[in-house]
């Protein structure tokens, strides 16, 4: 049974992340901007709400699996609080090199309005950040989801694998990440990658 329950928890976060890394891609709303032009404008408020209707889904129909892995005590569990604290204003903090409204769709929609819309820019206008976090590692606003997640002072079953899904997730998605900002900015975050670590704020050094 809780196999079952187990499989069924990274299937439902392996659909998320399958819907969402696919249409993510560039191709796709390539193909958007050449078949269907006047929708290309809307493309990334759909893929925002989508995401979150999916994931609310995925959050709903995840199995609870009633066994504790751990449960710290005072003062460690305080302890733990802090930094998971500390991942939380991480995240929020990079927040500040971000467009939430260009990110979220809503941009684009009043570039519409005022017919200042350009298909050239796909689903998104974006610059390319070399600031700030983006100094310690190229997806701070991953780490710091990590950070905040992993930094519990409980843990059950069925959220230490739904854990495990989600830090997947953002590894992987960040290959496909990477793929699109090299076509879009090239050499320049080809150094990038070359200087800043991936997701860790650790260099290791190679042999």
């Amino acid at each position: 049974m809780i196999v079952f329950q187990i499989l069924a928890i990274i299937v439902l976060y392996a659909s998320f992340g399958l819907v969402h890394t696919v249409l993510a891609k560039l191709n796709v709303k390539k193909s958007v901007a050449v078949r269907y032009p006047k929708l290309l404008p809307y493309y990334r408020l759909f893929y925002t709400l989508l995401s979150f209707m999916h994931l609310y889904f995925v959050y709903r129909l995840t199995p609870s699996i009633d066994i504790k892995l751990y449960d710290l005590q005072y003062p460690y569990d305080f302890i733990i609080l802090i930094f998971q604290l500390q991942g939380l204003l991480g995240f929020l903090w990079t927040f500040q090199y971000f467009n939430v409204k260009e990110f979220l769709g809503i941009n684009q929609l009043f570039r519409k309005i005022h017919d200042n819309y350009e298909n050239a820019t796909l689903d998104e206008e974006s610059k390319l950040i070399i600031k700030g976090q983006f100094l310690w590692c190229r997806h701070p606003e991953y780490f710091f989801v990590i950070m905040f997640l992993v930094l519990r002072p409980t843990m059950s079953l069925d959220y230490f694998v739904s854990l495990i899904c989600i830090v997947a997730y953002f590894y992987i998605g960040t290959f496909y990440e990477e793929q699109r900002l090299l076509e879009k900015f090239g050499e320049h975050y080809s150094e990038y990658q070359k200087l800043v670590p991936r997701l860790l704020p650790i260099r290791f050094r190679k042999r």
